[in-house]
């Protein structure tokens, strides 16, 4: 543990040389915020005690949620941030993964230019795993964003799929569903042919209100009469969905794509101009792995730019190191204030056992 410890040390010594200030979030942190940010489903995932006077409190999970709020707080712009420490995430279903394991950051809050912050956060990043036998993937998930956001639907469907965006089977489902892919559940179909839905029952069910229960099924029926989803917009849906190359290919299949929704164009140039920024921190682009789903099954308030780096030939490890781009965040933990932000962190432990294992 010393020497991991000294290798997290040194990483955020090197983020300190680039700018950044050391900053410490307290192990414990209030329960209450990150249950708002990822409901309860992160209490499988958490370790959760309760305080008299403080209320539910969580061993940090990570640092990028408190150091948001830190910042958004009483923070400078621009402003860069380092930070060196243990995290703690329940395994239930993995004896062997770590419970408790170091973790290392940096983080940018920056609204001048995104995409140079983006390839400095990657490259910084990049240099400090050099020297393993790494593989880098990235993504950029404000791209479906887009793509969700410029669909012919209603506001409330376009809300509920935004919502589902980091569970693709949710995600699918919603999809099928709104574009008449699939039938309607007949729970639901029950639901709206049912004329009083309060006839036999009191003014509760379980913990829902009479008026809880009829604002779900005047939803419903608003949903029942929403056209469908058209053929076309999901036909640029799915091959989104599926564009998988390196990052010049990549942006020439979404430009093309753009063509038919061109509600994803502003995101594709963006994904261009930090193409431009990564070239010029000595990236090589042209063999860059870039996927349109990457990240949508870990990496919940990331809503732009994503990237992890990954051992060759080790699929059962975690990531070495990722990161990405999480603007919507800063302005949900801002009290109205936003600013657009990005960062990373590393796994020094893993770092050291993969070095003395070459």
């Amino acid at each position: 543990m010393t020497e991991a410890r000294n290798r997290a040390l040194a990483l955020r010594a090197n983020f300190e040389s680039a700018g950044a200030v050391v900053v410490e979030p307290p192990v414990l942190q209030p329960a209450e915020t990150l249950l708002d940010l990822y409901g309860e489903d992160i209490r499988a995932r958490a370790y959760i005690t309760s305080d008299a006077l403080r209320g539910e409190q969580m061993l940090r999970p990570d640092f990028t949620v408190p150091v948001v709020q830190m910042h958004m707080a009483d923070g400078a712009e621009p402003a860069r941030y380092t930070y060196a420490g243990e995290v703690f995430r329940r395994q239930e279903d993995d004896l062997e993964r770590a419970s408790e394991f170091l973790q290392v950051g940096y983080e940018v809050f920056d609204r001048s230019n995104p995409a140079a912050t983006d390839a400095e956060v990657f490259a910084l990043v990049s240099t400090a795993v050099s020297h393993l036998d790494v593989r880098a993937s990235t993504g950029d998930i404000g791209i479906l964003m887009a793509a969700v956001r410029g669909l012919k639907t209603s506001e409330r469907r376009k809300a509920a799929l935004i919502r589902h965006v980091w569970r693709p089977r949710r995600f699918r489902a919603l999809l099928d569903r709104f574009s008449g892919r699939s039938t309607v559940p007949e729970s639901r179909l029950a639901l709206l042919a049912d004329t009083d839905p309060f006839q036999n029952i009191g003014a509760i069910v379980g913990t829902r209100t009479r008026s809880e229960i009829s604002t779900r099924v005047a939803a419903l029926h608003e949903d029942a009469t929403t056209d469908p989803i058209s053929s076309t917009e999901m036909d640029v849906i799915d091959a989104l969905l599926n564009v998988r190359e390196t990052v010049p290919f990549a942006l020439e299949q979404l430009r093309d794509l753009a063509v038919d929704m061109p509600e994803i164009s502003h995101a594709v140039e963006g994904l261009h101009a930090r193409s431009d920024a990564l070239s010029g921190r000595g990236i090589d682009v042209d063999n860059l792995a870039f996927e349109a789903s990457y990240g949508r099954t870990s990496m919940e308030y990331y809503d732009g730019f994503v990237f992890g780096f990954y051992i060759n030939g080790r699929a059962d490890l975690p990531a070495l190191a990722s990161g990405g781009r999480y603007d919507a965040l800063t302005k949900r933990l801002g009290n109205g204030a936003e600013i657009p932000a990005v960062g990373a962190v590393l796994r020094p432990g893993l770092m050291v056992e993969l070095e003395g294992a070459q």
